[in-house]
């Protein structure tokens, strides 16, 4: 049976807190989809877009799919060609409600919160509830959520 992890981690959301919304370009997703017995299946994104609206906690991201990178090259062109079909569905999308969320009270100690979203991928959304992980540094978020 397959088990898939998603990781997201948004540093930096460019923009000063006083803001509204913060903006990323370098966002991370790193996924696994391994099953025993079997070479690991797993991939990294580095630029992925993710927009946090701080009053509202909505936050929305989109990774293009052919941005993961795999260790082994055959598995990417096997994953973009045969599975993710990335030249016929080119974005993954996320979108979210972060529960309680209060900019002005996030602090350098990291801290947890519900995020009630979707994951929209080769024309199929998944619904979820998943715990994210805050961090303030200076004058960056850190943003960590692991679904399973």
């Amino acid at each position: 049976m397959k088990k898939v992890t998603l990781l997201m981690l948004l540093i930096p959301l460019l923009s000063v807190f006083a803001q509204e919304k913060k903006i990323t370009k370098n966002g991370i997703v790193n996924f696994e989809a391994s099953v025993p017995s079997f070479e690991p299946v797993e991939a990294k994104h580095n630029s992925v877009s993710a927009v946090l609206n701080t009053s509202s906690g909505e936050i929305a991201s989109l990774a293009l799919v052919k941005g993961f990178r795999f260790k082994i090259a055959l598995m990417e062109e096997h994953f973009n060609e045969n599975y993710a079909e990335s030249t016929k569905y080119p974005k993954a999308i996320f979108k979210g409600t972060i529960q309680n969320f209060n900019v002005n009270k996030l602090t350098v100690n990291p801290q947890k919160f519900i995020i009630k979203g979707s994951l929209e991928f080769h024309e199929k959304l998944k619904k979820f509830l998943l715990q994210l992980i805050f961090q303030k540094m200076e004058i960056k978020l850190r943003l960590k959520a692991i679904l399973n």
